[in-house]
């Protein structure tokens, strides 16, 4: 393990870094029953959307796109549906990474996946939960949150959040408690216009995240989608503000890192999860994940 990668395991775990997930961050993780691997990047989700069929190229060049393709023929819900069978019905097995995650109590955690591994993790633990919206009336604001009190969520208004809570942020949704997601193209649109003027992320979010740094963990920054939603989800860090573990950049990650103050580390999350076991053996045997 380099000495940079073991300088962000060591912060990792005294929680002086954010993390922040993206699809990479799954890897590895199956379905208990079938074998499979869980859907979570662009590409997986499109084909298990389609059935395990290709879409057209138009199409298969990014989720959100497809997603508005079936959105359009078969409406809403038909994705909405896909998105809680997919996560919510079927037995995935543990991710090594978010087992170690949950086993050092961070404060404050950024999920780009739609999945359900860190708020099973959280369950027996107050916390808060963050989670975008989009298309709604009745509210200027593209968030839901939920407490959990170590047995159950309730749904609260952002001035009835206690500021001390560790906070689970998931911009792109989840099934629970009671699913909602930004999918399709349309949902995107709506939820990064009012993510860039402010009314998606809570005030008390707004005030913890001023002056922290980051750790993107399993983000590829090579789509428009994430680059703009890592823009606006780090507004107000620290400078610099942060790294990112990517095993091959491309020049346009490159670019967005340089322009947002972040170090790329050409490492994988495999590379990390070796530190986080070298680094932390009593975790890994609480979490029992990662094979110690």
């Amino acid at each position: 393990m380099s000495s940079l990668l073991e300088s962000l395991v060591d912060a990792l775990a005294r929680g002086e870094l954010v993390p922040c997930l993206g699809p990479g961050a799954l890897a590895g993780v199956v379905d208990r029953e079938r074998g499979e691997p869980i859907p979570a990047d662009s590409d997986s989700l499109i084909l298990a959307l389609n059935g395990g069929r290709p879409m057209s190229r138009r199409l298969m060049w990014e989720f959100s796109r497809a997603a508005m393709n079936v959105e359009l023929k078969r409406g809403r819900g038909a994705v909405q549906r896909f998105l809680d069978a997919t996560y919510a019905g079927r037995p995935w097995t543990q991710a090594p990474l978010h087992a170690w995650l949950a086993g050092t109590a961070p404060g404050y955690v950024i999920d780009l996946n739609r999945d359900l591994q860190l708020q099973h993790l959280y369950a027996e633990r107050p916390h808060v939960l963050v989670r975008g919206i989009a298309r709604v009336g009745g509210t200027d604001y593209r968030f839901r949150i939920h407490v959990h009190d170590g047995s159950g969520y309730r749904e609260v208004d952002q001035d009835a959040v206690d500021p001390a809570l560790p906070v689970l942020f998931k911009p792109l949704g989840s099934p629970e408690p009671g699913s909602t997601y930004i999918a399709s193209d349309a949902d995107f649109v709506d939820y990064l216009t009012e993510l860039m003027g402010g009314f998606a992320i809570p005030a008390f979010v707004k005030a913890r995240r001023r002056g922290l740094r980051y750790l993107l963990l399993g983000l590829n920054l090579d789509r428009d989608t994430e680059r703009m939603l890592v823009t606006e989800l780090i507004h107000a860090a620290a400078s610099p503000a942060g790294w990112a573990l990517i095993p091959d950049p491309t020049p346009r990650a490159r670019r967005f890192c340089a322009r947002q103050g972040i170090t790329i580390v050409e490492a994988g999350v495999d590379e990390l999860l070796e530190g986080l076991a070298y680094f932390d053996d009593e975790a890994c045997a609480t979490a029992g994940a990662l094979g110690c």
